[in-house]
């Protein structure tokens, strides 16, 4: 990890252990508040707890002009940043994504979309909607590997994650306690309940954590639509195409609606924000990533809508060209952090525990 960004983490996390006027903030106070002294490994916990709302640096007084010119929710996000391209399996893509994301997804998408279509042209089809434009051994013989790497890739840097902040072994207790904050989003409510200073500095505001739970429910929707239709598929087996009232779209299209609205306005909220706040290396890895999940969703609902149209085999490529991308980039793209994150809040659930 870089050593200047760890030890300007430190350097601020020191002057904020001594002050403790935001105690009751965020987790991410409770959790400095409770050493003395902060390994790369504290440091690097700590940054993962953050959820970069700002509270911290608009009640601060001790930001710039002041001498000690602390910017907390940067210095934190830069390390957040470090540790995701550092921990990350294999580490180049990590650090390509955050530099080139939007021209990487962008590239992915257009790449695998032709992928698609030109299976398509050599007659890998056979069967209704979207099987008579690709077969279901070939969309399976894709997108199961597709599925599995990032799993394994994610799997080797929680490890190392886990290593670096000398985690304990993991209880349910500590992991209900993680999902729980996961679910209603605490951290970006603030200490007090009433949300985030990341649009304006003067006023609170709940649209950031609302935003998240859009895209994060959403997603968890699409994906249970997805499983839906493999049992009903193996199980039961009731191939694909699926009518309006079934479960597998019952599911997914309230979930890729609640996606793209999602998406949309977490990009207004990122233009909104300043961003002298956040990482500016980062900036582009995190609108590509957002751009990525919202394409996925909308190209999807389009294509539920043009499916029974001349548009479907086209609509469908790039709808599968998108979420192959977003399968094989999420190790590397900002969707890594909700495992970091969920990560983080077990290790945080062990210590105040212990504590």
């Amino acid at each position: 990890m870089q050593t200047d960004l760890i030890n300007e983490a430190r350097r601020q996390s020191e002057i904020c252990n001594a002050c403790r006027y935001c105690e009751g903030y965020c987790s991410v106070f409770p959790a400095l508040h409770s050493q003395r002294s902060f390994s790369d490994g504290d440091l690097t916990q700590f940054a993962n707890l953050c959820h970069n709302c700002r509270g911290c640096y608009y009640a601060c007084q001790y930001t710039a002009p002041h001498e000690f010119d602390l910017n907390l929710p940067k210095a934190l996000a830069e390390v957040r940043r470090d540790s995701w391209e550092t921990l990350a399996w294999p580490g180049p893509f990590a650090r390509a994504f955050q530099s080139h994301g939007g021209a990487i997804a962008l590239f992915s998408i257009v790449c695998f979309a032709v992928l698609f279509w030109v299976m398509r042209s050599v007659g890998a089809a056979d069967g209704e909607g979207f099987y008579a434009a690709l077969s279901h051994a070939a969309m399976v013989a894709i997108f199961v590997p597709a599925f599995l790497f990032p799993l394994l890739s994610l799997a080797i840097s929680l490890r190392a994650y886990w290593t670096l902040v000398e985690g304990d072994p993991v209880r349910m207790s500590h992991v209900v306690r993680a999902i729980k904050a996961v679910a209603n989003m605490k951290n970006l409510a603030s200490g007090h309940g009433e949300g985030c200073n990341y649009e304006d500095e003067d006023r609170f505001s709940q649209s950031r954590r609302y935003a998240h739970q859009a895209v994060m429910y959403g997603f968890l929707l699409t994906f249970a639509s997805t499983s839906a239709g493999t049992v009903m598929h193996y199980v039961f087996d009731l191939p694909a195409p699926y009518g309006l009232f079934s479960v597998p779209k019952l599911l997914g299209i309230p979930g890729g609606i609640l996606m793209t609205l999602g998406a949309i306005w977490l990009i207004v909220l990122k233009f909104r924000a300043d961003r002298n706040l956040a990482d500016a290396k980062a900036w582009n890895g995190e609108i590509a990533f957002v751009f990525l999940l919202g394409f996925v969703a909308a190209s999807g609902l389009v294509l539920y809508v043009l499916g029974q149209t001349a548009l479907m085999p086209i609509l469908l490529a790039l709808h599968l060209g998108s979420v192959l991308s977003l399968f094989l980039l999420t190790p590397f793209s900002k969707m890594a952090h909700g495992f970091y994150r969920l990560a983080a809040l077990v290790r945080d659930a062990q210590n105040t525990q212990a504590g």
